[in-house]
């Protein structure tokens, strides 16, 4: 049985308070995750072409301010 199969396992067992709880550490967690990817990522400069054909479509009149 793997690691996902266990982990599956004992959930399926939760009741629905624990269940509650789970998802919303999940929830907490993933964000905490994607966060720390998104920060990583801006550091490395992984983002830095995207940012920058953003702000020449901008500039070239293709987007409009909210």
């Amino acid at each position: 049985m793997t690691k996902i199969e266990k982990v599956e396992h004992e959930i399926e067992r939760f009741d629905p308070a624990e269940l509650a709880a789970f998802r919303e550490w999940f929830r907490q967690y993933d964000a905490e995750q994607w966060d720390r990817q998104l920060e990583e990522d801006l550091r490395a400069g992984r983002l830095d072409s995207l940012a920058e054909e953003a702000l020449a479509a901008h500039q070239a009149g293709k987007s409009k301010e909210l």
